[in-house]
């Protein structure tokens, strides 16, 4: 494979973890890759109000997944809507990941229903529209960035122009506008994360699901990420993120927190805090966990 020149001047403006407390609160599987082609503070874009009517992107229903005996999760229902960034909130094991599974078509629920951009899995037209980023990278690492962002596009029915045209704004967004002909196999583990998202990026879709995006990255490069997201959210497209950040969460502009397969609150962050009369998303999730600011309320 061929690596083409793309240009690299570009304006560039275009158990639970916190970060660092001076923050004001705020693919080497190609195969499985390849299956999905066919702060608010220092944010200076706040966050959008929806739409009078919001488009539904997805729409989940009475879903449970099972493995075997174990219940991973249990009645979800959700609807995700366009211009908008909704967070699944939760420690690892709540169940995050297989609702982001479910969604994209890896598993199939052992009940209930799941549409995604109006269609059913296999999703054979709605994945043109959507872009996943999983937890694991699924990248060739003999291949240059430049070629496998070529390779997954060529996936997506991209045209050479098109590709030409976004290959540099997807490596400048995720800080790679330098690394496009340098061998994969040379990257550091958190390169591989942004390649991986400008590689969920690349297509322009209308819906993006990924999850812990911002795993592994510096705080410089995950406010530049949410940067990016919102953007994105402004211009029309709907984002699923998962995270375990409480920080983080405070970009949402909705979020589900997550515990055992349910969710067991959904709500604007200022709404969540609100509810259950606490400082921050952290001791939000524990209260709702434990239902503990119920009895002030009927005290």
């Amino acid at each position: 494979m061929t690596d083409e020149q793309t240009s690299p001047e570009l304006d560039t403006s275009g158990s639970f973890v916190s970060l660092s407390p001076s923050l004001p609160t705020q693919l080497n599987q190609p195969a499985s890759a390849a299956q999905f082609a066919s702060q608010p503070a220092p944010l200076d874009l706040p966050p959008q109000p929806p739409a009078s009517q919001p488009i539904p992107l997805v729409v989940l229903q009475g879903v449970y997944k099972r493995f075997g005996k174990q219940e991973v999760l249990r009645g979800i229902d959700l609807v995700l809507h366009a211009g908008q960034i909704t967070g699944l909130l939760g420690p690892s094991g709540a169940g995050k990941t297989t609702i982001v599974n479910t969604i994209v078509g890896t598993y199939k629920p052992s009940a209930g229903s799941v549409e995604v951009l109006g269609e059913s899995a296999p999703l054979k037209k709605a994945r043109r529209q959507l872009g996943y980023m999983p937890q694991s990278e699924a990248l060739y690492l003999d291949l240059t960035a430049n070629q496998n962002l070529r390779f997954f596009g060529s996936l997506f029915g991209m045209s050479k122009s098109h590709l030409n045209q976004n290959i540099p704004l997807v490596l400048a967004l995720v800080n790679l506008a330098d690394e496009g002909r340098k061998l994969v196999v040379n990257f550091s583990g958190g390169m591989k994360r942004r390649l991986s998202l400008a590689i969920a990026l690349l297509h322009d879709p209308l819906l993006l699901v990924l999850d812990e995006p911002t795993i592994g990255l510096d705080p410089k490069h995950r406010i530049e990420l949410w940067h990016g997201f919102r953007n994105r959210a402004n211009a029309g497209a709907g984002l699923l993120v998962t995270t375990h950040v409480m920080d983080e969460a405070a970009y949402c502009d909705r979020l589900l927190m997550v515990q055992d397969g349910n969710i067991i609150a959904d709500g604007t962050p200022a709404e969540l805090l609100s509810t259950t009369r606490t400082a921050n998303l952290e001791e939000a999730f524990l209260a709702f966990d434990n239902r503990s600011w119920e009895g002030e309320n009927h005290a």
